[in-house]
This record gives C-alpha cells, structure tokens and sequence, in this order.
C-alpha cells in the first residue's frame, strides 16, 4: 500500500516567520506533527511518503503513484487543502481527511474529499488500516470521546528533513481548563487536560536528539500548566535532569494562561528545564471586553504585574491580543498599543475577533445572524467572520493603524530594549554558536544594518547590548531578525484590501 501524506501550505502570516526563515536558511518554522504522529500507525510494510508544501512543491508523479492520500490541515490552510484534493480529485486518487480543518467543517468539502476521519486519529487508526487493508473503507470515521495520550507513540521523524525546519515540535498535553468564549479548543481537545507521562516526553526528546536536533523544540500544548502539579513532580524535574545530563542541546517554548504567574516554583522549575518564551493569551487591558470574552482568569490578575513577573523568571512573553469586542470603543487601539509598549512584549499578534467553528461565539453571533461565512484563520489579515457593534470602517483602520505601529522600527526596538533590560539570562550551559546562526547574524547585517529601514535602530541595539548587557547580544540579533519579519507582515497588511467579509468601505 502506498500513502502519500500531504501538509497543505500557510500564506504568509504573522507567525509563519517567512521572512525571517531567509536569515537562517530554513523553509518552515515547524513540522506536522498531527501527520508524524499517524504515521506511527501505519504499517511497516506500507510505503508512506511525506511532502510537506511548506518546504517542497507537491508532485502530479507523487499522487499519481499513491493509493491513497492523507491530508491534515488547520483551519489558515484551507485554500491550500482544496488546492490539494482538486488535484487528486483530477488524477482519480482517492483522499483521507482529518485534523482540526476537516472535523470542524466537514460540509465545506463533502463534495470533494472521499474519507474523513472527524476527532482525535489515534483511537480511529486501527479500524481504517484494517478497512483499507480489506478495501471496504468508510466514508465517516468519527471519534467523539477524547483518546487516551499516554498511548500515543513517538512521531515518525524519518519522514522529515530536519534540515528544513527553525524548530521542531511535540506535544505534551491536549485540551484547556478555562472556557474563553472565542476559542475552539474545548471542542477540539477538550475542557479537561489530558497529559502524556514525563516518560514519554523524555522518549520524544531523546528521539529528537537521536536524529540529530539540536535547537528548539515547541511544546504545542493550547496549555502547557493545564495540569501544574504533574508537570511539577514529574515531568519537569525529569526534563532537568536529562538536560543537565545531556548539556542543555535544547531550549523550549510553550503556551500558558495568565495565571503560570502565580506559581513561582513552576516558573523556576521550567526556566531550569531550558524554556525561555511563553504565549500567553491577554487578548484585551480592557475588563469589560474580557467579561465578554468569558476570560476571568485574565481578569482575575494584574496583567501589567504578572506579565513584569513572568519576564524577570526568565521568559520573553509573547501575547495575543484582539480588537473587535463588542464592549471595544475607538479608544481600544491606543489602550492596546500603550499596553503592549510599557510591557515590553515584544512579539505582540494582535488580530481581530473571529469565531471559529465550535466555540461558543460561532454559536451565540449565528443565533444573531451576525456571521459572515468562515473565519481564515490568518491572524493578520485584517478579515473577520463577525459582522461588528464599533463601525466597520473605524474598526480596520484602527486596527491596521496599531499593527503598523507596533512593528515601526523605533516603537518595536523601544520594546526589546524594555524587555532585554530586565531579561534574566538563563545559568545552563550555552550550545555552540552554528554555521547557520553566524550565517543569520551576517545577512541581517547586510540586509538590516546596511539597507533596511531599521538600520538606525538596528545598530543602536546591538552597540547597546555588546556593551551594557553582552550576555543578550545573540537574543538581540534574533529579535532584530523576528522584528524584520513582523514589520513586512504590518506592511503588507497596511497595502490590504479587503476582498470578502468586513470590509472599510
């Protein structure tokens, strides 16, 4: 049997890093992870090739020679999945459609797609092998409990080229204890997390290692200290020792709600494990916008405090904040971009309000019939599926106007200069500094320091951090190269028209 596994390509968006992925010779920031972890259930004695399009082009000879194709996608990737199947529709090939994309809108591609497999794949795998096997395939198989994930095997990474990817990926836990209104992960992976044992991470770290990784791994988790007494007892002391015994090959980056704060020894513990950038989602400084979201753990806390006290364990602080609540007033841009400034995060994504399918204010705006169509899943693009309560014109010019703001050179090294000043560097062990990293240092000299827009600011930033605070110099030149990327996405988006869905006009 052969199986021809397809990972559907991202436009360009904010955390695609396209642009800066030039500076170290990559093609993707990471791998697809859903698809490497099925592939463990395949049988040896299939013949199961990879293409992912982020990274290489999608050959007619590979569909024409598969038996069947396998396709995953999120919900960003969807033009480019039906890009996918029209072709293996046209060359007669029958498709396997799953992951995030597929369960939540089955109806969008039930002309097209042959199999879907709707929730979790791991409890689903064993009846479709034996189905294919016996060619009596179904057209629905459909898991509606949540599986069991200390089960789920190591990923399949001899499919990769690891060569290609800034950083690899695994995943710890699945499903978030809170409720927020706009998000989906309750119905994806559900309100009760779910983890694998410290064993099991360590098997997938040591597997890394094995195949040669050396750089950054992403815990995918929706969030990661949904469970912080296991990962205090168990899985983080065991990811201590291993990379104590191992010289620290890997730094590690995560999601965590706002109350990861509160917990001074689950921060020391994952700063020891090598984790130095956290997601969290604050959304919004504006209380009557988070009530409405339904985000009371962010309103439970001082967000200002909790975020100054993240940074100084160690951690850069990446956030999501959103515009287009319903209780928002025009004011919001400034309360938003006055926020994010005196903080000093500085990856800021900032998107307007969408619903996505299977969260509770898809169902609440279709009951209004304040929905338009499907959100893109692009966080970037200044498009909504919400019909807004602030005027439409106001809302897109505002929130144009605060991305670009964000990302103009001088507010954006303002910030990193916030952050880098209180920034505490981590004690472990440094890994040696790689061609490709010596490499990245050098174009953004070229492309940065010489002929880009930031070049002033560029050069004041690195004199800056050689001489008062040396230690952060290479976290400066990467954030100089990840400022690069942000700043072309913001202008690009500034040039956008709007071609469905809310528009300014």
């Amino acid at each position: 049997m052969k199986i021809l596994m397809v990972y559907p390509s991202y436009p360009n968006t904010f955390w695609s890093f396209k642009y800066a992925l030039k500076f170290v010779s990559k093609k993707a920031s990471l791998p697809p992870l859903g698809l490497l972890t099925i592939a463990t259930y395949l049988p040896k004695t299939w013949d199961v090739k990879l293409v992912d399009m982020n990274c290489e082009k999608l050959k007619d000879e590979d569909i024409k020679n598969a038996d069947y194709v396998f396709i995953s996608a999120m919900t960003v990737q969807r033009e480019s999945s039906k890009e996918v199947i029209k072709k293996c529709n046209d060359f007669g090939i029958p498709v396997v459609a799953g992951g995030p994309l597929f369960t939540m809108e089955p109806d969008t591609f039930h002309d097209t797609v042959d199999y879907f497999v709707l929730g979790e794949g791991e409890d689903i795998m064993d009846d479709l092998i034996k189905d294919i096997e016996n060619k009596k395939v179904k057209r629905y198989y459909v898991k509606t409990a949540f599986c069991d994930i200390a089960k789920t095997p190591v990923p399949k990474w001899d499919l990769l080229n690891l060569k290609w990817y800034a950083s690899m990926s695994i995943q710890y836990s699945r499903g978030c204890p809170y409720n927020c209104e706009f998000c989906d992960i309750g119905a994806l992976g559900g309100r009760v997390p779910r983890q694998k044992s410290a064993k099991q991470i360590i098997d997938e770290v040591q597997s890394l290692y094995d195949a040669g990784w050396r750089k950054s791994i992403f815990f995918v988790d929706d969030n990661f200290i949904g469970n912080k007494s296991k990962l205090k007892k168990d899985v983080l002391p065991a990811l201590i020792e291993w990379q104590k015994s191992h010289r620290y090959p890997f730094t590690f980056y995560t999601e965590v709600s706002i109350d990861f704060a509160d917990d001074d020894e689950l921060m020391e513990l994952m700063s020891q494990s090598g984790f130095d950038r956290v997601f969290v989602g604050i959304e919004t400084p504006d209380p009557e916008s988070l009530k409405e979201a339904n985000k009371y753990q962010n309103i439970k806390h001082d967000l200002e405090k909790s975020i100054n006290k993240i940074q100084s364990f160690g951690f850069e602080v990446q956030g999501g904040f959103i515009v287009g609540f319903d209780s928002d007033m025009p004011t919001i841009f400034k309360r938003q971009f006055d926020f994010i400034q005196n903080n000093g995060v500085v990856t800021a994504m900032v998107g307007l309000l969408n619903a996505p399918r299977g969260s509770q204010l898809y169902e609440k705006l279709r009951n209004e019939n304040r929905l338009l169509g499907e959100m893109t899943g692009d966080n970037v693009d200044a498009m909504t599926n919400i019909i807004p309560k602030m005027d439409s014109k106001s809302l897109v010019s505002g929130y144009k106007s605060l991305v670009s703001l964000l990302y103009n050179p001088k507010n954006y090294y303002k910030r990193l200069k916030e952050f880098l000043s209180v920034y505490k560097v981590p004690n472990f062990p440094k890994s040696k500094i790689s061609a490709s990293e010596i490499g990245a240092f050098l174009k953004s000299i070229f492309l940065l320091g010489i002929f880009g827009k930031e070049r002033k600011e560029y050069w004041k930033i690195l004199t800056w951090s050689l001489f008062k605070k040396p230690k952060v110099f290479s976290k400066a030149v990467s954030f100089a190269i990840y400022g690069y990327h942000f700043r072309k996405v913001a202008e690009k988006l500034s040039k956008s028209e709007r071609k469905r869905g809310l528009s300014e006009t």
